[in-house]
């Protein structure tokens, strides 16, 4: 007997989980495509904004708030030059307490001494240098002397290293050699990376044998080399923030400090390895902090290499840089600036950017983002819900004709004859009729009114609706011959017939200006949701409509429904309804057989025209020729029997007086709607000409 066991799934995600939610993130994109945004800005929008409904998770722009607050805090935690400052206070404690031991000496030696320590350079780093040969008299100066140097090696250190500091507190000399072969280590380990015989299993020595120099544990040499040069670069921006004479100051206290620890050749090693594996991370960029508080050499190069990251991070989160993407924000950067919980929303603005595109919803082409067909239906949807929700109730696109005869479509309910009607006649029900009246007649019951196997057999020529048919189909004449087999009665009022519909079709023209002054004027966002309404409505309700959208600015061009989501103005001169017309026409002249509706959306007169070369002439204010060619075309529309129908974005005397002219020669109307109510007034007019 076979037996089973029963698990959790682990051959990658579960197939039968339900998908990912994103109809809130897929409706908030819709809002601002509806708007007037492209769909990139739309998405980069919702990612700002963060995630709509309970979810409460947080978008770029927290995070970037919070980023910047980070910059200033740490910017108020100190002054860069606070090694400096210990390191002169150290000095002249040195030196008063050698002078201390020297007053009371009577003698020569004493005063050569004094001499000696009165000349010395005002320079921290040239005086230190100057002394490090003295002979101290005074124990207590040779201590704070040895503390001073001590202090500057585990400064520069700690400044190269982090952590470098705590383990080199205890002075010990074992510890200084260990750091000096971890060195030596080291840049052998980045010669050989650079000849190409490095190996991981060469890092993980070094690692097993100095990983407690290096806190941050990283995996392999790149994240070694990345952590070093990172700090080795905000080294380098903390000597460009101080001033010239401080910059020189410092850097020569470093350099007597290597000296002395007898780490110079491979600091300098150390430190041209770094900066030609990683020039990028902005190596002297000076920094600018405005706190009270001295900072040692290693706090300050922390606190600038945080500052850098920092930045790197703003940036990213900013998003504001050609083809950015979510996965351009570093994780790790993001958790060390803003805690584990930034991680779980920043992971979640990611999935619903994946989920958009897996589910159908967008797709980049040519590295733009564009809304799929998919999304640009309940795009149109949504469009269509917000112009419903301002008509009045009423019945509203139902224009079905209900004589269409053979030709028509079954509605499932059937009507008594009538004479003249060509629709199929529904057998069942006639015969059904004929039993139900021939049961009444005789006072028995429906069912046992015929015979089984009775058959209705149409009355042949001439023969009266009265006369019994047979089910030989014969007539039986009432009282001569023998007696035939009794049939189904059949009467006038028997006959029923199917009820069909027929929906007349419509080849519709949306005519709508893309030109630069709809932007101007504020127009643009009601254009666009007026384009994707009236596209749906047509495709949903009617979809026997042939819906052509027509976009005009200097050129026309038929806008296919992918396209509108995305659509945009155009930022050029003209106003060419003459070719916007052109097209109009050749797609009501390819539905002949249709009710030709045309629909023009402007804010402005024709401005442009096509010239013979098929090039745009634009002339402002409208020339005679663009004038004339276009109310040719309109001409044509009006021969077309198309009724164009004008909706003003503007109150432009030149407008005005244009299509009124147009009125006269078509018959259409002119409407000038505010544009909040664009979308109610043309979806109104399209479903007021289909009832017509």
């Amino acid at each position: 007997m076979s037996r089973y066991r029963y698990g959790a799934y682990e051959d990658g995600p579960d197939p039968l989980a339900p998908p990912y939610d994103v109809r809130d993130a897929l409706d908030a994109v819709g809002d601002s495509v509806l708007d007037g945004a492209r769909p990139d800005d739309a998405l980069r929008e919702l990612l700002r904004r963060g995630l709509p409904g309970a979810e409460g998770r947080r978008g770029l722009d927290d995070m970037l708030r919070q980023v910047r607050e980070r910059r200033r805090a740490l910017r108020d935690r100190g002054r860069l030059d606070g090694t400096l400052e210990q390191a002169r206070a150290l000095l002249d404690t040195a030196i008063g307490q050698e002078r201390a031991e020297l007053f009371p000496d009577p003698g020569d030696d004493a005063r050569l001494r004094e001499a000696e320590l009165d000349t010395l350079p005002s320079d921290t780093s040239q005086a230190i240098r100057r002394l490090s040969d003295y002979d101290w008299r005074s124990a207590a100066a040779r201590r704070t002397f040895e503390q001073l140097k001590d202090l500057l090696r585990r400064e520069v250190l700690d400044a190269r290293f982090q952590g470098m500091k705590q383990a080199l507190e205890n002075q010990d000399p074992a510890a200084m050699q260990r750091v000096k072969d971890m060195m030596a280590d080291l840049n052998a380990m980045l010669e050989r990376d650079a000849r190409g015989e490095h190996t991981q299993e060469d890092f993980d020595r070094f690692m097993g044998e100095y990983g407690d120099m290096f806190p941050d544990d990283p995996e392999n040499l790149e994240e070694l080399v990345d952590s070093l040069a990172r700090r080795a670069a905000a080294m380098d921006r903390l000597l460009a923030s101080l001033s010239p004479e401080q910059r020189a100051e410092l850097a020569g206290l470093m350099e007597q400090a290597m000296q002395d620890a007898g780490l110079a050749m491979e600091m300098t090693r150390l430190g041209d390895a770094l900066r030609a594996r990683r020039p990028d991370l902005g190596w002297g960029q000076p920094e600018q902090m405005t706190g009270e508080n001295p900072l040692g050499v290693g706090d300050a190069t922390t606190a600038l290499a945080e500052l850098a990251d920092l930045s790197e991070l703003e940036a990213a989160l900013g998003q504001d840089y050609p083809g950015a993407r979510l996965d351009d924000i570093d994780e790790d950067a993001v958790r060390r600036a803003l805690g584990r919980q930034a991680v779980d929303d920043l992971a979640a603005l990611r999935r619903i950017e994946a989920e958009l595109e897996r589910q159908g919803y967008l797709q980049r082409k040519r590295g733009k983002l564009e809304l799929t067909p998919k999304a640009v239906r309940r795009l149109g949807e949504t469009a269509l819900r917000r112009v419903f929700s301002q008509l009045a109730s009423g019945r509203r696109g139902d224009h079905d004709q209900r004589d269409a005869g053979q030709a028509g479509e079954l509605t499932g309910s059937s009507r008594e004859w009538r004479f003249g009607d060509e629709q199929p006649l529904d057998v069942v029900r006639t015969v059904s009729n004929a039993i139900r009246r021939s049961a009444m007649e005789r006072g028995t019951s429906p069912a046992a009114a015929g015979e089984p196997g009775a058959r209705l057999v149409p009355p042949p020529a001439g023969a009266r609706a009265t006369e019994p048919v047979g089910a030989s189909g014969a007539v039986t004449a009432g009282g001569n011959g023998a007696r035939r087999p009794d049939g189904v009665r059949l009467s006038v009022d028997d006959f029923e017939v199917h009820e069909t519909e027929r929906r007349t079709g419509a080849a519709v023209c949306l005519l709508v200006d893309l030109s630069y002054s709809m932007v101007l004027r504020g127009t643009w966002a009601a254009a666009k949701q007026t384009t994707l309404a009236l596209h749906a409505l047509v495709t949903s309700k009617f979809p026997q409509d042939a819906i052509q959208i027509i976009g005009f600015s200097n050129y026309a061009r038929v806008l296919h429904p992918t396209e509108m989501a995305g659509l945009d103005w155009d930022m050029v001169q003209g106003t060419n309804l003459h070719h916007a017309l052109m097209i109009a026409g050749r797609h009501l002249d390819r539905h002949p057989d249709f009710e030709p509706i045309v629909l023009v959306v402007t804010d402005g007169e024709p401005t442009a025209h096509l010239r013979p070369d098929g090039r745009s002439l634009f002339d402002y204010p409208p020339s005679t020729d663009t004038l004339v060619l276009t109310l040719a075309e309109v001409d044509k529309m009006t021969r077309r029997g198309a009724c164009m129908n004008f909706f003003m974005l503007a109150e432009d005397r030149r407008l005005v007086s244009f299509v009124e002219e147009v009125a006269r020669r078509n018959g259409g109307r002119v409407f000038a709607p505010d544009a909040d109510r664009l979308g109610e007034y043309v979806v109104s007019d399209y479903l007021r000409t289909r009832r017509a």
